[in-house]
């Protein structure tokens, strides 16, 4: 007899793994310690006037799935209503058998709705009807949606010339019921050959109230601007790498020339770029080691290939797909010099590419310095393997190549404040991989053993580098 669809045993096909998801891991709190969510959304606790508006608005997930079903741009992210957008989804749903939108889809529906059907064309004025209802209570707010999945932090991605008043107007309520925290993201003054570079250094001129000339002016403004996100409780930094290549350490006098042009708009050779990008990065890194802030790269991504869609919708709009660029070299190069001082901060390396898993699990070998538990990470399945296989892969590889207990966990790296189930779809599969190993004898069924792996890869070891 078949399984129900999406049932309480969902993933879990041993009495081990079952155990293991209702009894340790369902009821832990959330860390999600990266993600996109709006801050202004949460500190005014919004509302959303319909759910085609709450799930379309900004996911490129959808927008890509929609597009990939013959869907027209203009029901994707053009002018029409949202209700029509939201029918086009509806179309779309039943062709993502072997998605993981078809299982996110439906876990939302679930948890935020109480809606336990199959969605699809037939369904919709249903869904519709019933959703929208609820999202016009507070009890669908966006802080209650958080409430909802017992989330217990939020880590948002920050610029450093963001002013984070609302950051700070969250913090002074006292009906939020967890932390949330900006990471800094200071990618926009990586690169100096970017036609957006001169009017981004004069914006953080402003933001830092520090003149930039020179390249120690470029690092003392965003130093500035770290310290300010301290005070708001940040964290962790976040670092959009895309590409990482062979660098040379270069005299201050010609970084400074290097940031002249860049903001005189002049030329800058791939070879100067390189070694522009990793001086920031090196002097950031060293001073993250020095303020106790988790240090983020997201590596791997091949970003804005689609051109024509770049120019009518800007980035982050479905256009990126995985590099297969080799990062090796020159990313433990990188991570060596910024160690050579007093060592590397915490750090997470994510990588899009997943056939270079092990090269990250094995680089993040390579710094650890025995001075506190798993302290460089090959970060959570990223993106596009943040589905099932993708998951399970690189959870091998770290347990075989590194420590999966000392594994930090899982993230949503999500626009979506309906995208919290995805938690509870790491924690299923995991539950799942380590109950198949108590069942075939290659670990040990000792509570007092797995339990303990459970918690820490669900919650613990993230809330110990996240929570105070």
């Amino acid at each position: 007899m078949a399984a129900p669809f999406l049932g309480p045993d969902f993933l879990l096909d041993t009495p081990a793994s079952r155990r293991l998801y209702h009894e340790v891991a369902s009821t832990l709190p959330i860390v999600d310690f990266h993600n996109h969510l709006d801050p202004s959304a949460i500190a005014e606790d919004r509302n959303w006037d319909s759910i085609g508006e709450i799930w379309l608005e900004g996911d490129h997930y959808k927008w890509r799935a929609m597009r990939w079903n013959g869907i027209p741009e203009s029901l994707v992210t053009g002018s029409a209503p949202f209700r029509e957008k939201f029918n086009a989804f509806a179309e779309t749903i039943p062709h993502c058998l072997g998605n993981p939108l078809y299982h996110w889809t439906h876990l939302e529906l679930r948890r935020y709705f109480g809606w336990e059907g199959v969605f699809g064309p037939e369904t919709a004025d249903e869904v519709w009807e019933l959703a929208n209802d609820k999202l016009a209570n507070r009890s669908h707010s966006a802080r209650s949606l958080l409430r909802s999945m017992n989330v217990s932090y939020v880590g948002t991605t920050d610029d450093p010339c963001d002013d984070l008043s609302f950051h700070a107007s969250a913090q002074n309520n006292a009906d939020l019921t967890f932390k949330m925290a900006p990471s800094f993201r200071p990618d926009k003054t990586l690169v100096p050959s970017d036609a957006g570079f001169a009017a981004y250094c004069r914006r953080l001129e402003i933001a830092s109230d520090h003149a930039i000339s020179r390249f120690d002016d470029l690092i003392e403004a965003l130093l500035k601007r770290l310290d300010h996100f301290i005070t708001l409780g940040c964290k962790a930094s976040d670092h959009a790498l895309n590409e990482i290549r062979p660098f040379s350490i270069r005299a201050r006098s010609d970084l400074d020339a290097i940031l002249k042009r860049g903001m005189e708009s002049g030329p800058i050779s791939v070879q100067d770029e390189a070694d522009f990008k990793a001086a920031v990065l090196i002097e950031l890194g060293q001073a993250y080691r020095a303020r106790n802030i988790v240090m983020q790269f997201h590596i791997a991504a091949s970003r804005n290939n689609n051109s024509k869609l770049l120019g009518s919708l800007g980035p982050d709009t479905g256009g990126d797909s995985i590099s297969d660029e080799a990062v090796g070299g020159p990313l433990n190069a990188l991570l060596d010099q910024i160690n050579r001082d007093k060592g590397l901060p915490r750090t997470i390396l994510y990588c899009l590419n997943p056939a270079l898993n092990e090269v990250l699990v094995t680089t993040a070998g390579n710094f650890q310095d025995g001075s506190e538990p798993g302290k460089i990470q090959s970060g959570p399945a990223w993106w596009f393997n943040d589905q099932l296989e993708g998951m399970e892969r690189h959870l091998t590889q770290v347990a075989q190549m590194g420590l999966l207990s000392r594994f930090v966990g899982m993230l949503t790296d999500s626009r979506s404040f309906l995208s919290f189930p995805r938690h509870e779809y790491y924690r299923r599969l995991v539950c799942r991989i380590v109950g198949r190993w108590i069942e075939d004898g290659s670990v040990p069924d000792q509570p007092e053993l797995t339990d303990g792996l459970i918690r820490r890869i669900c919650f613990e070891n993230a809330r110990d580098w996240f929570l105070p």
